[in-house]
Parts: structure tokens; C-alpha cells; sequence
């Protein structure tokens, strides 16, 4: 069991608690991101529900050829991620290598992952569930259609249908999760997953998969804590997270963690070789990678902006911000201009300017211009809270090597509380994310020009 997660530790413990019948009922995967905590978790499921001895991964049984395809109705999966980058590197392995059945296998699963969102376990009687329908009907189909495709030929390049299913499976895919993945977990979710764990399961074991359950709504989290309190039979919990921190104390208390660590080089070079197929890809990520950070700088690659695109878009937007600020200041006929304020535009410009955006524009219109081109509005979702990331990033940046010092934290402040708005207003309330980008750089703008900042420059 859990051959397929390579380079954690915690898996050998996991697997200790099956074998000896001490798996806990509820349990936290707990680490940072792109180190395995997903993965294991679907894992568990199907050895949950596994009808050999030691649950292999290659087992025949028909509970395993299920959960490989992620349809196994004794499993759950809920709570908001990225989905796009994964979507798009499984597609292109499936492309350079359509004779196996692995690659194949890893593109529907990638699909799948996002499909499984949209159960009717989690959605019955959703509203939002009319707006999203015909895209999920036909995802559902092609997805049929897919999966029903031949191999073909070793050293054969992927015939035209092949590839032109993919890409509108992706297509589709993409679109479902622009239109129906937030960027929280609702209270109605936990509270429809609650009462499918009180039904009997169709094998040995339910499991209820909760990603990013930091990122519940305070409802849900109450919600979920009567779960956690009387756990349901033959039934198990699992909740991943990279800040556990923010769960309830009283969420933490009742499961039992289990801690992903950062993968060293020469791992995540094989999880990039094996899962997705692509040793020159393997190499040239991770030499520009954080240590421990080689799949994450991998799957980034496939979006549709990558992150060395959106920093300087981020540094161009924090750049214009400034100006625009300084512009109303001195509208306003004041006589200086607060360093930090001027600090910040001159660290941010030049990296702008290094990548070709030009300088800094005063207007709103000017600054959002070319961040919306690029990246065709926002309109794969993932990509604004990713952006806004960058937006933390720079500022964070500037302050620190600039030495801000007490200025420093009226800006950190606005900047962070800003952001964390207009991520709320997004990811909660599915507002458009073009809209809340302007409104981001007005409030910004207005609220860097109106700080009251101690030392000034004439």
C-alpha cells in the first residue's frame, strides 16, 4: 500500500495504522503544498475499500478499478484548489505518450478531481448548480468518450481525435472550474456530507476527503466540529491543509496528524520523471526551483500565466498604485511625499520595467490593462488569487529591504487588507475578478494617498 507516494515518511506510519487496525476515525494531512497530502488521500481511500490482503496498487478488484478512476461512491471529495495547472501537465503527458495506459489514466484522474467537486451529494438543491449544469453534462460525457478510446501503437504520435478530445475536455474543464469552484468551503457541503456519512456504505469504508480545510466558512467549521464529535461507523475523515494553525483548536484536538514534509531534489526530479513523464521538463524546473518546491515550479509552468509572468505583472500594478498615489498627494497640494510611499515605487518600477512593461501608468485604466490581456480577464480564477500572492510578495519585498520601519506597517496593513477583500470577494461571493482587480487598485491608490505616514520627501 501507498506505492505510489514517494518520499514521505508519514505514509509508513499511516500504513502501520492500518495494518495494526489503529486508524484513527478523523485525521489531518498536514504540510506544504505539492508534497503528497492529496495523493495520499485518494490512496487511502481506495485501500479503505481495497478487497485484498496489503491493498497493492495494482490490486484487479473491482473496489480498486473504481477508486483508480476516482468513481468509487464510497468516497467524498470536497474543498476548494487549483485545478488548471495539474489538468493541463497530465494532458500533455497523455500527448507524448498516448500508448500508455499510466498517462491516460493520469489525465482522467486529473479531470476526475475536479468532476467529483460537482457530486450530487454536495450539490442537491444548490442554486448555483443551473448555472453550471450544461458545462458539467458534457464534461461528464466527453469524459465517457475519453475514457473509452483505444491505446494507441507504442511510438505513435496521439491520433487527431485523441488529441482534440483532450483539449475539449480541458476546455471544458477549465470552464467548469472558473464558473463553479470557489475559493472556500461552504456550510451547506459539510452539512450535506454529514448526513451521506450516516448512510451505509455500498463497500467496507466511506471516506470523507476535505482539501484546504483551512479554508472553511465559520459556519462549516461548526458544522463539521458535530461531525467530528460523534463520528459516524465505518466511516472516516480526512482533512489536508498547509496552515493548520488556522483550524479550530477544537477541530484540531480531534484528529490525528500526520505531517508532509518538503521532498528533496532528487524526488521531486522522480515524481516529475514517473507521474508526469517529462524528464526534460523535470530538469529544467527544478534548476530554477526552490529546494522542495520542483512539482509546484512544474505544475506552474502550465498555467496560462505562469508565476515569473505574473511578478513583474504584480510589480507593474504595485508600481502604478504608488504613482497614482504620490499624483493625489500632490493634487492635493501637499508639500512631501512619504518615503515609504516612494520606496515602494522604486522597487517595484524597475522590475516592471526589466520585463518590458514600461513605466508605471497613473490611471486605473492604464495599470490594469495589460495585467487583464495577459491574463484574458482572470478567467481562469485560480490565476487572480495567485496574482494577488504577488502582490504581497512585492510589498512584503520592498519593506523588508528597505528598512520601512514603523511606516512600514500602515502600508503592510492597508495592502494585506485590501487583498485579503478582494480575494474574499471573489473566491465567496463569485464576484467577477476584472471588477475586483480595479477596485483593488482604486482602494489601494486612495489608501496609500491618504495615509498618515511620518516622514516625507519634498
Amino acid at each position: 500500500m501507498f506505492e505510489n507516494i514517494l518520499g514521505q515518511q508519514s505514509v509508513e506510519q499511516l500504513a502501520r495504522d492500518i495494518r495494526e487496525t489503529a486508524l484513527a476515525p478523523s485525521m489531518l494531512f498536514s504540510g506544504p503544498a505539492g508534497t503528497g497530502k492529496g495523493s495520499t488521500a485518494l490512496e487511502l481511500g481506495r485501500i479503505l475499500s481495497c478487497e485484498s490482503p496489503g491493498a497493492p496498487w495494482n490490486c484487479p478488484c473491482p473496489a480498486c478499478s473504481l477508486h483508480r478512476t476516482l468513481s468509487h461512491t464510497d468516497m467524498l471529495l470536497l474543498g476548494p484548489r487549483n485545478f488548471s495547472a495539474e489538468i493541463t501537465a497530465s494532458r500533455e503527458a497523455f500527448l507524448r505518450e498516448p500508448n500508455a495506459p499510466s498517462a491516460k489514466l493520469l489525465y482522467i484522474r486529473a479531470v476526475r478531481k475536479l468532476a467529483v467537486r460537482f457530486s450530487p451529494v454536495l450539490w442537491e438543491d444548490d442554486p448555483k448548480l443551473s448555472k453550471i449544469n450544461g458545462t458539467l453534462g458534457s464534461l461528464h460525457e466527453e469524459l465517457e468518450e475519453f475514457t473509452a478510446l483505444p491505446l494507441q501503437a507504442a511510438g505513435s504520435v496521439p491520433d487527431e481525435k485523441a488529441e482534440k478530445l483532450s483539449l475539449s475536455l480541458a476546455k471544458l474543464a477549465f470552464k467548469l472550474e472558473s464558473d463553479g469552484i470557489s475559493d472556500s468551503i461552504p456550510i451547506g457541503h459539510i452539512r450535506r456530507a454529514s448526513y451521506w456519512s450516516r448512510l451505509a456504505p455500498s463497500g467496507r469504508r466511506k471516506l470523507v476527503i476535505i482539501e484546504n480545510a483551512d479554508r472553511m466558512q465559520d459556519g462549516a467549521r461548526n458544522s463539521l466540529l458535530k461531525i467530528l464529535e460523534e463520528p459516524p461507523d465505518r466511516v472516516n475523515i480526512l482533512l489536508t491543509s498547509t496552515n493548520p494553525g488556522a483550524l479550530l483548536p477544537t477541530i484540531r484536538s480531534r484528529l490525528r496528524p500526520y505531517r508532509f514534509y518538503r521532498r528533496d531534489q532528487a524526488v521531486e526530479t522522480d515524481v516529475i520523471r514517473r507521474v508526469f513523464r517529462d524528464p526534460g521538463g523535470a530538469e529544467k524546473n527544478l534548476a530554477a526551483a526552490v529546494p522542495g518546491e520542483g512539482v509546484l515550479k512544474y505544475l506552474e509552468s502550465f498555467m496560462p500565466v505562469p508565476g515569473e509572468e505574473l511578478y513583474p505583472l504584480a510589480a507593474f500594478f504595485t508600481a502604478s498604485a504608488a504613482a497614482a498615489a504620490i499624483h493625489g498627494i500632490r493634487e492635493r497640494g501637499k508639500t512631501g511625499v512619504p518615503e515609504v510611499i516612494v520606496a515602494l515605487g522604486k522597487y517595484a518600477a524597475p522590475l516592471a520595467e526589466a520585463a518590458g512593461l514600461g513605466r508605471p501608468s497613473t490611471e486605473t485604466k492604464g495599470a490594469l490593462q495589460e495585467l487583464l490581456k495577459r491574463t484574458s480577464g482572470f478567467e481562469v480564477r485560480s490565476l487572480f488569487s495567485q496574482f494577488l500572492g504577488q502582490l504581497q510578495r512585492i510589498v512584503s519585498e520592498c519593506l523588508r529591504l528597505s528598512g520601512g520601519g514603523p511606516e512600514g506597517i500602515p502600508v503592510r496593513d492597508l495592502w494585506n487588507g485590501r487583498i485579503r477583500s478582494a480575494e474574499t470577494a471573489v473566491s465567496t461571493y463569485n464576484q467577477n475578478p476584472a471588477l475586483v482587480s480595479e477596485r483593488l487598485f482604486v482602494e489601494l491608490r486612495d489608501g496609500l494617498s491618504f495615509l498618515e505616514l511620518g516622514a516625507a520627501r519634498k
